[in-house]
C-alpha cells in the first residue's frame, strides 16, 4: 500500500487511541503531579521520578480514562457531549479497548516500580481502581454525590508526584490533595448544570438532576469558599511564599464571583464557571512552581 493511503488510513484510529487517553484531564492530572516533583524535598533534580514517574503516572492515568470510555460507552451514546467519542461511533471495538487498558495500565505500574518506588506504584494503582471501578461503577450511576466521594482518586496525582520523589506521604503533599479534592465538586457540578438534561436522559443521578439548578449553584458557592481557604494551605505551612499568596487570593475571589453568579443570575454561568475552574487550578499550581523557583534565586 502507498505509504501516504497507509497513514490515512491509520490516523482516524490513532485519534481514536489518543481519545480514549482524554488527553487534556490528564495533562492536567500530570502538570500537577510534576510539581508535587518538584516541591517534594530532594537533593538533586529527581530525573528519574520525573522522566519515567511522569510517564508511568501518565499511562496508568490513560489506563483509567480508556476504562472509563469502555464502563459508559452506552451513556456516552445518549449524550451530545460524549456520543463523538470512539466506542459510539464504532472506531474502535471494546476488545481493542480493554487492550489498550491493560497494557498501558501494566506498563505505567511497571515503569514506576522501576523508577520510583512501591508506594507511589501502590498509590497510583489505587487511584487508578478508585476511578475506573469504585467512581465509574459503584458510585456515579447510584448517588449525586458521586463526585464528591469520587473526586478523592482524580485529587491524588500532587501527591503520586511527591511520593516518587521522597518515598513517603508528607502533610505538605496532603494539603495538595485536599485543594483539588475539594475543587472538584465545584468543577464538575458546573459542567452538570449546563448538561442536566443529558445527564437525566442518561439515568446518571447528578445533583442538578435530582436536587435542582439552584441546589447545586448553591452547593457550588460552599464548595468555593472551601477552596479558597484551603488554597491559602501551602503558604500557612511554608510551601508556597508571598507570590503564591497574591495568586491564591485573585484567583480564588475571581472564582468565587463566577460562583456567585452562577447562583444569582442562573445557569448561563455555568458554563463560564466551568472553563474558569480550569484555569484556576492549572494557575494556582502554577504559580506554586512560580513561587518555589524565585525562592530558589
Amino acid at each position: 500500500m502507498n505509504p501516504r493511503l497507509a497513514w490515512a488510513a491509520a490516523a482516524p484510529r490513532g485519534r481514536a487511541y489518543l481519545e480514549l487517553t482524554k488527553p487534556r484531564v490528564v495533562a492536567l492530572m500530570l502538570f500537577t503531579a510534576f510539581v508535587g516533583m518538584v516541591l517534594a524535598p530532594h537533593d538533586g533534580p529527581p530525573w528519574a521520578a520525573l522522566i519515567f514517574g511522569s510517564a508511568g503516572i501518565a499511562l496508568m492515568a490513560a489506563s483509567g480514562a480508556a476504562a472509563n470510555h469502555l464502563i459508559d460507552a452506552r451513556v456516552d451514546a445518549l449524550m451530545a457531549r460524549t456520543r463523538a467519542r470512539p466506542l459510539p461511533q464504532g472506531l474502535l471495538k471494546p476488545a481493542e479497548v480493554a487492550g489498550f487498558v491493560a497494557g498501558s495500565g501494566v506498563t505505567g505500574f511497571a515503569l514506576l516500580l522501576a523508577y520510583t518506588n512501591a508506594l507511589c506504584a501502590g498509590l497510583t494503582l489505587a487511584s487508578l481502581l478508585g476511578y475506573a471501578v469504585v467512581y465509574s461503577i459503584v458510585l456515579k450511576p447510584r448517588t449525586p454525590q458521586n463526585i464528591v466521594i469520587g473526586g478523592a482518586a482524580g485529587a491524588t496525582p500532587p501527591l503520586l508526584g511527591w511520593v516518587a520523589v521522597t518515598g513517603q506521604i508528607d502533610a505538605s503533599a496532603l494539603a495538595l490533595v485536599l485543594i483539588i479534592f475539594i475543587w472538584t465538586p465545584a468543577h464538575f457540578w458546573a459542567l452538570a448544570i449546563h448538561r442536566r438534561s443529558e445527564y437525566e436522559r442518561a439515568g446518571i443521578p447528578m445533583l442538578p438532576v435530582t436536587h435542582g439548578v439552584a441546589y447545586t449553584a448553591a452547593r457550588i458557592v460552599g464548595y468555593t469558599q472551601l477552596l479558597w481557604m484551603a488554597s491559602l494551605l501551602p503558604w500557612a505551612t511554608g510551601l508556597g511564599g508571598g507570590f503564591y499568596l497574591a495568586c491564591a487570593i485573585g484567583l480564588g475571589a475571581r472564582f468565587m464571583q463566577l460562583a456567585l453568579r452562577l447562583q444569582n443570575d442562573g445557569e448561563r454561568w455555568a458554563m463560564p464557571t466551568f472553563r474558569y475552574s480550569i484555569v484556576y487550578l492549572a494557575g494556582l499550581y502554577a504559580a506554586l512552581l512560580i513561587d518555589h523557583w524565585l525562592a530558589r534565586g
